[in-house]
């Protein structure tokens, strides 16, 4: 009976550490977008993260007389990858950012669920 108790017990804990590494290193999809970067921050109130925003194009309004932009809000955890961001800002060329998209994020990760890997200029 005890034998029974203690496999039981370590297969609950294998399951335990198998799934929540799978949630944690794992990732939902990944995907690319392309756009102007409008903007990069460093912000936070105890965990400072950097956050971004991507012009992805203009739609018409419903009344056909303007454009209203569309934005996309990322986050970057790794420092080279905020140097290409912040130098394709300041060179403000077009850009595709690779992203992948979290199952949840924790506090010191950023604010949101899409991560960049890598960003490459448009021609």
């Amino acid at each position: 009976m005890k034998r029974i108790f203690i496999i039981t017990v370590i297969s609950l804990f294998l399951i335990l550490i198998g799934s929540g590494s799978y949630f944690y290193f794992g990732s939902f999809s990944e995907g690319i977008r392309a756009g102007r970067l409008m903007k990069m921050s460093h912000k936070g109130w105890v965990f400072k993260t950097w956050e971004g925003q991507l012009d992805v194009g203009g739609l018409q309004d419903s009344d056909g007389d303007g454009a209203a932009t569309t934005t996309w809000s990322f986050s970057v955890r790794e420092q080279s990858v905020v140097d290409s961001v912040n130098k394709a800002m300041e060179y403000g060329y077009r850009v595709r950012l690779n992203y992948e998209q979290k199952h949840f994020t924790l506090p010191w990760w950023g604010e949101t669920e899409y991560f960049i890997t890598k960003v490459e200029k448009v021609k």
